[in-house]
């Protein structure tokens, strides 16, 4: 008993003394002149942020506005600085930022949350690695490449215009689960080459697995002592998670599968082509184009020996989450915000039914790219509701900020959302204008006030194809639906996750025009 006590006794010693260490180290003290909440001893702010994931979104929120332009929490010993004023990306060295510089491409342990399920993917990883899969995955995302998604981007707009149809007369639809089993649909049959259909059971398993390890991921992020995986592996939630990983894995495992499977039939023709080639006359002999999808490029990488079995996986972990996810959220906002504003929905519709009498009654890439009030709609939309609402990186270096030094080491995280809502940058932020993208109102705008995409080298690789899958999937829909608000924005409850998730279902009426 006695062992024990002096045991006890020495732990919080040693606690307390760590403790005076970090916070009142060079380092710390440093830290702490930066204002934010007080917390308690040892655990820090922690303890505050532990509960409803809808409480989780309001308090972050509220913090950041209180403490505009910049605050600082703890979490036992690892201090966290929030920014949301975009000057404040600029480091001591004048025009280099924090999401610009090579310095500051780095991750912090939040990510390595994500590592059981998307492993060494481009999403989390970093350094010579990260600089080759990003070289290998770059030319996949090419301008021509892009045209050889789009009728496929575009036969599945179609298809999600036609399931509303088949119901017959006016539909009511909860928007996330509607749009993302098409948007899943899209990524597959182009990203990856393989085609969804007749696995609807199969294809809903995997979104909603995708949805519960999110929150298990903020649920595991409060709690820093469920940080090791050993740990979390003997609780409830990590015996959970792994259930949810089968699903997950076992779905991108398919889907590898498959087009593995299409290249030995085929003998490997069409990974014999260069990753870099563009040219687009391969055909099969039904004469259908054959499509180089990402999927193709890793799978040639492997079969050369410069990725394993298990790289490839990881990339389709990331690719596949971050393709489908976070452009239907997109999209599930854009079609809220033109239910509720009919004179943007109707011109919208007046261009889109413009465009298509005159290319000659078909949608092709051309048209779509023809759209741009749909462009500056679907980058209004981006900017109140960036699906990536937030970003960290870890400071390579001592990075001075307008008023504070954040010394190297530092867990940097950049507020994109609270940015995309600064009244000092954007006036009547809370309005839906999609006419603040017209050229002339850009000119003179703060380059990183509007970061929907992220920024610098871990910028988002595939912007232009979710931007070109979002146009493709409403523009015929918005030809032959008027959009009826049932749920108003005004009253969205918004939740802590990997992105911006609604806390409700959001509800649209589709009626026929």
């Amino acid at each position: 008993m006695c062992f024990l006590y002096i045991i006890t006794v020495l732990f919080i010693l040693i606690v307390l003394g760590y403790h005076y260490y970090i916070h009142y180290g060079r380092n710390g003290r440093l830290i702490n002149l930066i204002p934010g909440p007080s917390g308690y001893p040892i655990f820090g702010n922690l303890l505050q942020y532990i509960g409803p994931r809808e409480k989780q979104w309001k308090l972050l929120m509220n913090l950041i506005n209180q403490y505009y332009p910049i605050v600082k929490l703890w979490g036992f010993f690892i201090p966290f600085v929030l920014i949301r004023h975009p000057d404040d990306l600029r480091t001591f060295t004048g025009k280099i930022t924090i999401l610009s510089s090579t310095q500051h491409i780095k991750k912090n342990f939040f990510y390595d949350i994500l590592r059981p399920w998307m492993g060494n993917g481009i999403l989390i990883n970093e350094g010579a690695k990260w600089h080759s899969i990003r070289r290998t995955l770059t030319p996949t995302f090419h301008f021509n490449i892009l045209q050889q998604h789009a009728e496929i981007l575009i036969k599945e707009g179609e298809n999600m215009t036609m399931s509303l149809k088949n119901t017959g007369g006016t539909v009511v639809k909860d928007l996330v689960p509607f749009v993302s089993e098409h948007t899943l649909n899209a990524i597959c049959e182009t990203l990856m080459g393989t085609s969804l259909r007749d696995l609807d059971e199969f294809q809903q398993k995997y979104r909603k697995a995708v949805h519960r390890i999110c929150e298990l991921f903020i649920y595991r992020l409060l709690r820093q002592w469920l940080h090791n995986d050993w740990i979390f592996s003997l609780t409830s939630k990590g015996k959970e998670q792994a259930k949810i990983l089968r699903i997950l894995h076992g779905f991108t495992n398919h889907i590898i599968a498959e087009r593995k499977l299409y290249h030995e039939r085929t003998n490997g023709r069409l990974l014999r082509r260069s990753i870099t080639s563009t040219d687009t006359n391969d055909t099969e002999a039904n004469g259908k184009r054959i499509q180089l999808s990402l999927l193709d490029h890793l799978i040639a990488d492997n079969r050369e020996g410069r990725l394993t079995d298990l790289d490839v996986k990881e990339q389709i972990d990331g690719f596949m989450f971050a393709g489908h996810d976070t452009t239907a959220l997109n999209l599930t906002y854009l079609l809220m915000l033109l239910a509720e504003h009919k004179d943007i929905q109707d011109r919208v519709r007046n261009e889109v039914n413009t465009a298509f009498q005159e290319n000659g009654k078909k949608f092709n890439i051309k048209l779509l790219q023809n759209l741009t009030y749909l462009n500056r709609c679907i980058k209004e939309t981006l900017r109140l509701y960036p699906s990536v609402f937030l970003i960290s990186r870890v400071a390579g270096k001592n990075v001075k900020l307008q008023s504070y030094l954040v010394p190297a080491g530092t867990t940097v995280v950049l507020n994109i959302y609270g940015v995309h809502r600064d009244p000092n940058f954007w006036p009547n932020p809370e309005t839906f204008d999609p006419d603040r993208f017209l050229p002339e109102r850009t000119q003179n705008r703060h380059f990183y006030s509007y970061i929907p995409f992220s920024a610098g080298p871990r910028n988002c690789l595939g912007q232009q194809y979710a931007l070109l899958q979002i146009k493709a999937l409403i523009a015929p829909l918005i030809q032959n639906y008027y959009l009826e608000p049932i749920t108003y924005l005004k009253n969205l409850r918004l939740q802590a996750d990997l992105v911006l998730r609604p806390a409700c279902p959001l509800r649209v009426k589709f009626v026929p025009v």
